[in-house]
């Protein structure tokens, strides 16, 4: 992609799920640069009940984005007028959640006669990468492995995508959440599993690497299923408790996080290498493990696969993603969305061109 030699400003909001986020980034002749990023985490309150509560999410967004946008353009030491656009993420995530930040962002881009752009929550995540150094070149696959979405993505061009494989139940990042519930441990369960695992046996317990069979026969390839893995889990630890000695629990913890790395990293090593591609590329909050990005990178290099890591800090939903995402889209032509479009909880990556025409599909 040919990028303006003009300097582009974006100001994006991010309000999927628990995390009020606002980021203002520029796009300078190809470079990204994250000029500011403001995040207001909710995750202290939500673990108190066991994961996150979506009234109360609303209503932490609604409160913290007034700051959050007054801060981060103080600290880019901005003002509305000299921006190119204003963006946030319509889709998909929780209903009353997205519309806090749409609503906001589409008042902004009204009262300041800029163009808005209502950005998918995904091509947010697959632009996340571009905020690394060097950015990876066209075509490669993505591994999307979040709280809510495992994907491989064969990404053909800029916001050129085509979806190989997919979780069939729970993504990668719920497991992770419902296996440390059944162990103890507080919510979020990826950042509580990977501490315990660091002291754990990885080799203790035998886990089984979830496969999805086709109707026709055999499998898919390319596809995720953790239920029976957690189904393991819960037996395994029940078996532990018969026996009525103290849970191991830094050996369970190991042992379910590296079948789910070891899971991750081989169907998307086999897609990559049916599909003749040479580069993979790492986003999402599950991408911020540390054992499954050592596993990808060592075990790519061995096939001759280059690896491209999303920076830790914009793994976990965030506004820079989804600023790089817009900027994306403006370079590409797509000058606004209309201030009619609204929010939707499911709405699929394919279909998100359908954001920058004329009549909005939701």
């Amino acid at each position: 992609m040919k990028y303006s030699p003009n300097k582009r400003k974006v100001l994006a909001l991010e309000t999927s799920c628990d995390e009020s986020a606002v980021a203002l980034l520029s796009l300078d002749n190809g470079k990204f640069d994250v000029i500011a990023s403001r995040i207001a985490s909710q995750v202290a309150e939500h673990s108190t009940w066991g994961g996150v509560v979506p009234e109360i999410a609303s209503r932490r967004h609604l409160e913290a984005l007034p700051f959050l946008i007054r801060e981060t353009l103080i600290e880019a030491r901005e003002k509305m007028a000299g921006l190119d656009a204003v963006a946030a993420t319509v889709a998909p995530g929780l209903a009353g959640a997205l519309m806090v930040g749409s609503v906001t962002a589409r008042t902004l881009s009204a009262l300041h006669s800029l163009p808005f752009l209502g950005i998918h929550h995904l091509e947010g995540h697959l632009a996340s990468v571009y905020l690394s150094d060097p950015p990876p070149s066209h075509p490669y696959l993505v591994l999307l492995v979040s709280g809510g979405h495992t994907e491989l993505i064969h990404v053909e061009g800029p916001c050129q995508f085509n979806r190989l494989g997919r979780s069939h139940d729970d993504a990668a990042g719920e497991a992770f959440d419902k296996v440390a519930r059944l162990l103890g441990l507080p919510y979020p369960g990826g950042p509580a599993i990977e501490s315990l695992a660091k002291n754990g046996d990885p080799k203790r317990f035998s886990l089984p690497k979830g496969r999805v069979s086709r109707p026709e026969g055999g499998f898919f390839p390319y596809d995720f299923s953790f239920s029976g893995l957690k189904t393991a889990m819960l037996r395994q630890v029940e078996s532990l408790k018969e026996l009525g000695e103290p849970l191991p629990i830094e050996d369970l913890a190991a042992s379910f996080e590296h079948v789910v790395a070891e899971v991750l990293v081989e169907r998307s090593l086999l897609c990559a290498n049916e599909q003749g591609l040479k580069s993979i590329v790492l986003v999402g909050g599950v991408a911020a493990n540390q054992r499954l990005r050592k596993m990808m990178s060592e075990k790519a290099s061995l096939e001759n696969i280059e690896v491209y890591l999303a920076p830790k800090a914009f793994c976990t939903d965030n506004a820079a993603m989804v600023g790089a995402a817009a900027l994306i889209r403006l370079e590409l032509g797509s000058n606004s969305s209309s201030l009619e479009l609204g929010i939707s909880p499911r709405w699929p990556l394919s279909k998100g061109n359908c954001f920058f025409q004329p009549d909005p599909p939701f």
